[in-house]
C-alpha cells in the first residue's frame, strides 16, 4: 500500500477574505481628523496650495496636489497602520481609478466616486495573485463576484447585502475552470450542490449547466473518527484525472496514474483523511503511518485501514500516490469545497496519459528532527544516494 510522508508540511488555511477597505476611514480634514502639520506652499489664507505633505492628528499623512486647501490632482494617503491609498482627487475627493494597498502588501484596484468605492474592482494578495473580481457599491461588494483561492479554485455568485457569497445560485469552480459544483452556499461554504459545467455565454457572463442525474455534494470536513459521510462518492474533478492501479514500483502495491495528459502545475488528486495530531502519529508504530501527511502544525491527515481500500473509501485518492526521489508531483495546500483544508497532488512537470504519479514523501531519515523514517524509506534513500 502506498503512503505519504510527514515531511511535506504546509498550511492549508482558507484564504482570508480581504476586508472592505475605507469604510471606516476618514480621508478628509474635518474636525475628527485635524491637520497638524503642512509642508509646502500655502495660499493667502494659509491653506495648502500646490504640492504639499499634510499630516493629520490621526498620524495619517497625505502627499499630493492642493488647490486652496482642497486635494486636486494626483495624491497618496499613507495611513498610520501602514496601508496606502493612491489616485486622482477632484474637489477633495478621490475620483476614478484608485489603488489601495493593505499593510500586508495586498492590493485593491477600484473605481472611486466622491471618495467611495463604486464600480468594478479587483483585489490581489501580497504575492500578486488575484483574489477578487467584481463590483463595489458604497465601499461594499455587490452583485456578481468572483473569489479566487491560491490553489486555483474559485467561487462565483451574487453576494448578499453583507458582501457574503451566499445563496442558491453560487458555484465553486475547480482549477480547470470548467468543472463546478453549483447550488447553495452560505458565506462561501458549500451547503448543497450538484455537478455542473461552466459555460460562458456570448456576453461573457458565466452560465452553469447542471449534469443530469448528478449526486448531491455538501460540506463534509473529516474529524478524528469520521473520514467522510459519503465515503464512496468520488470527487468529480479528481475522477476525470486519475485512476488507481497496480504500481510499476516493485513492492509498492497500488499506485496512482494519470487518466489524461496534464501540464505542469495541474492539480491531479486530493488528499483527504481523518484528522489526528502529530503527537498521536509520533507515539505509534511506523507501520501505522503508511498513509499520513502533515497538513499544518496541529493536524495530520491519515487514511487508516480499512479506508485505504478503494471499496471502502474512494472520495479522494491522493493517498495512493507512491514515493519517488525523482517525483513528477508534489503536495500542495488546497481548500476543497467538500473536504475543507486538505492537501492536493500537483504536477511538477507535464505528465502523459497512463504515467504513474509520484511524490517525495520527505521523511527525516536522519532521525535528528522529529520522527524517523520507516525502514523501507531508509533503504531506498541509501540506494538512491549510492546510485547518484
Amino acid at each position: 500500500a502506498s503512503g505519504s510522508g510527514l515531511g511535506s508540511a504546509g498550511s492549508a488555511a482558507p484564504l482570508s477574505r480581504l476586508p472592505a477597505p475605507l469604510s471606516d476611514r476618514r480621508m478628509d480634514s474635518d474636525d475628527e481628523n485635524m491637520e497638524e502639520a503642512v509642508e509646502g506652499p500655502l495660499d493667502d489664507d494659509g491653506q495648502p496650495h500646490g504640492f504639499c505633505t499634510v499630516t493629520y492628528s490621526s498620524s495619517d499623512r497625505f502627499e499630493g496636489h492642493f488647490v486652496h486647501g482642497e486635494k486636486n490632482g494626483k495624491g497618496k494617503f499613507f495611513f498610520f497602520d501602514g496601508s496606502t491609498l493612491e489616485g486622482f482627487y477632484v474637489d477633495d475627493a478621490l475620483q476614478g481609478q484608485g489603488v489601495y494597498t493593505y499593510e500586508d502588501g495586498a492590493v485593491l484596484t477600484g473605481t472611486y466616486v466622491e471618495g467611495e468605492l463604486n464600480g468594478p474592482a479587483q483585489e490581489f494578495d501580497s504575492e500578486g495573485r488575484l483574489t477578487f473580481k467584481g463590483q463595489y457599491r458604497d465601499n461594499s461588494r455587490c452583485g456578481e463576484c468572483w473569489i479566487y483561492y491560491p490553489d486555483g479554485g474559485c467561487l462565483f455568485g451574487k453576494v448578499n447585502e453583507d458582501g457574503e457569497m451566499s445563496g442558491d445560485s453560487v458555484a465553486y469552480v475547480y482549477p480547470d475552470g470548467r468543472t463546478a459544483l453549483y447550488g447553495t452556499f452560505v458565506d462561501g461554504e458549500l451547503i448543497e450542490a450538484r455537478l455542473a459545467d461552466l459555460i460562458s455565454n456570448q456576453s461573457g457572463r458565466p452560465h452553469f449547466q447542471t449534469a443530469a442525474n448528478s449526486p448531491v455534494y455538501s460540506y463534509d470536513k473529516s474529524t478524528s473518527s469520521c473520514i467522510a459521510t459519503h465515503a464512496l462518492l468520488p470527487d468529480p474533478y479528481e475522477s476525470q484525472r486519475v485512476l488507481v492501479a497496480d504500481s510499476v514500483i516493485r513492492g509498492a502495491g497500488q499506485g496512482l496514474f494519470a487518466k489524461t495528459q496534464a501540464d505542469a502545475g495541474t492539480v491531479m488528486a486530493f488528499y483527504n483523511g481523518v484528522r489526528i495530531t502529530h503527537s498521536e502519529v509520533d507515539a505509534r508504530d511506523w507501520a501505522l503511518n503508511g498513509n499520513t501527511i502533515s497538513l499544518d502544525e496541529d493536524t495530520v491527515i491519515d487514511v487508516p485501514p480499512p479506508f485505504d481500500q478503494t471499496d471502502r473509501y474512494c472520495a479522494s485518492l491522493g493517498h495512493k500516490a507512491n514515493h519517488s526521489f525523482t517525483p513528477n508531483c508534489k503536495y500542495d495546500p488546497f481548500l476543497h469545497p467538500r473536504f475543507g483544508p486538505i492537501k492536493c497532488i500537483r504536477t511538477l512537470h507535464a505528465v502523459q496519459k497512463g504515467e504513474e504519479l509520484t511524490v517525495a514523501y520527505g521523511y527525516d531519515a536522519s532521525g535528528t528532527d522529529g520522527p524517523e523514517a520507516p525502514d523501507w524509506y531508509k533503504r531506498e534513500l541509501e540506494a538512491f544516494q549510492h546510485k547518484g
